[in-house]
């Protein structure tokens, strides 16, 4: 698996599903066109830009150029890496037809070719085994999710990390995994 600093930007669940399984970083997803309307992803996506930069890989259709423009307006040259899919004809195993441009999008490239690709722009990465996460079961014994009090804890949580309240459990876990290991994991959130 390949650890990323910087936050992957993608443009759906399937997107991120497919990345999930080559890199290990934090994945956020725009949710199409509605990160149009969605402020607050938004401005965690620029958050995030600063901290430790973002890597946007979109479609190569006329949706995922314009999500990346959008995307790129306001955040510093030297925080944003775009990647690029070639464009490859054919229809994702999910789907019943092709897209409209008659491309495969992030979801359907292969892994070797996701690859290649972020090692073209010169990002740096390492391999990394044998690190020990942050999992679910320790969000539950936090009391961060599935206790009577987690969502007030988790709110909490949120508020003192600076990020935005629309953030599920499982995104939560991937970026603290990105920022901290499970022993500055388990310090940090006695202090909350």
């Amino acid at each position: 698996m390949i650890k990323l600093k910087e936050a992957v930007i993608v443009e759906g669940r399937y997107d991120k599903i497919k990345l999930s399984n080559i890199i290990d970083a934090l994945i956020i997803e725009t949710n199409g066109f509605q990160i149009y309307k969605d402020k607050e992803r938004l401005k965690f996506i620029r958050k995030i830009a600063q901290e430790r930069g973002i890597i946007v890989l979109t479609d190569s259709d006329c949706s995922g150029f314009q999500i990346r423009n959008y995307l790129s307006c306001g955040i510093p040259e030297n925080k944003i890496h775009h990647l690029y899919i070639p464009d490859i004809y054919g229809v994702e195993r999910r789907k019943n037809k092709p897209s409209a441009e008659g491309k495969i999008g992030v979801e359907g490239i292969d892994d070797k070719i996701l690859i290649r690709l972020f090692e073209s722009i010169g990002v740096k990465y390492k391999y990394e085994e044998n690190r020990e996460l942050i999992t679910n079961y320790d969000l539950f014994a936090a009391g961060i999710s599935g206790g009577s009090n987690s969502k007030a804890k988790r709110k909490k949580l949120l508020k003192k990390l600076d990020l935005p309240e629309f953030l599920s459990t499982n995104s939560l876990l991937s970026y603290l995994n990105s920022v901290m290991s499970k022993a500055e994991f388990e310090s940090y959130i006695l202090t909350i």
